[in-house]
């Protein structure tokens, strides 16, 4: 199926991964519709620092994903859905599950319902690596074991089967767009590598950080939100659950010299406790096999972490971004 001519709806526009998937589409000259969180404030997210000449014409619907009704009225005359509109933070997961439950999986339902309703053409379903908690093997395939081991991880593996159970039971196309770690411009300070530039760019010199010895595949963002626009387009992935993945692995640690070394070679990393996982529920090992999604589609990663790495650097030195974020709290 091509995109063009189909209007596209993307929820959790204005967040980190979504942003970055609607400048992709209005790029490459797509039909989109913002699906945005309502607020009192008129805020569309970081859909609001992209240039006016972007976003003038965007066609955008304020709502919450929690609601059946507004998910229902975003999609309609929508051929193509991306859903990533999701509670995405680990930490936010252990005292405040319910909440995950309502967005992520309470959530995905709505999209689903609707799209079976509508005849939607296309469902692209956001699943996420933390399903398979720690490698039981590696390279980490779709067949991999799924393993809740936090609440988070443990509501998008419900969703992912949600997803499944559409297809199988009523022919949703559904495919399940599973990325490992996304990292870049606009990300929240809750994941490792925008906590580390940020504490380093405001002269920090005791880097607070948790455990450095897990380790991730590391994806650019503009990686990602091209590996969702190649999985829209194959009709082959419909019914299927698909890794984007670099196929390599970096621990934090080896991610925080290189950044100490390019940002600020006299600081010292510190061990903060609070920002380490029950033991339990820490993933240890994250690195995926990418064979199913080069294999459906042309899909390539065409970043290496050191390019990605600079090009985020860059944006975060930028004055104006810094300053949307808070280097000395821990968040959650």
């Amino acid at each position: 199926m091509k995109l063009k001519g189909k209007k596209i709806l993307v929820t959790g526009a204005d967040g980190f991964i979504g942003s970055h998937l609607v400048e992709a589409l209005l790029a490459q000259g797509y039909d989109v519709r913002a699906f945005v969180y309502y607020n009192s404030f008129s805020s569309w997210g970081w859909l609001d620092t992209l240039p006016p000449d972007v976003i003038r014409g965007l066609d955008v619907f304020s709502g919450d994903i929690r609601d059946p009704n507004g998910v229902f009225e975003a999609m309609k005359d929508c051929d193509v859905v991306f859903h990533l509109a999701a509670l995405i933070a680990i930490p936010f997961s252990y005292h405040s599950p319910d909440s995950y439950v309502d967005t992520n999986i309470k959530g995905t339902l709505n999209v689903l319902q609707a799209a079976r309703k509508l005849g939607t053409e296309r469902v692209l379903i956001t699943s996420t690596s933390e399903v398979y908690g720690t490698a039981q093997y590696a390279p980490i395939d779709e067949k991999h074991p799924f393993q809740g081991q936090s609440p988070y991880s443990a509501t998008k593996i419900g969703a992912d089967r949600l997803a499944e159970s559409f297809y199988r039971s009523f022919e949703t196309p559904v495919v399940i767009v599973r990325p490992f770690n996304t990292y870049g411009p606009r990300q929240s300070a809750r994941a490792v590598i925008p906590t580390i530039i940020t504490q380093l760019l405001l002269g920090q010199t005791t880097l607070k950080l948790g455990d450095l010895t897990p380790t991730r595949d590391f994806n650019y963002v503009k990686d990602t939100a091209q590996g969702f626009i190649a999985l829209a387009e194959a009709d082959s992935a419909v019914g299927k659950e698909i890794n984007i993945a670099t196929g390599k692995e970096f621990s934090v640690g080896d991610v925080a010299k290189i950044l100490i070394a390019e940002l600020n070679p006299d600081a010292q990393i510190i061990t903060d406790n609070q920002r380490i996982r029950p033991e339990a529920s820490e993933v240890f090992r994250l690195i995926g096999d990418n064979t199913l999604i080069t294999t459906l589609t042309p899909w390539q990663p065409r970043y290496e972490l050191d390019a990605g790495l600079r090009d985020t650097i860059a944006w975060f030195r930028e004055p104006e971004n810094l300053s949307r974020y808070k280097a000395w709290l821990y968040n959650v």
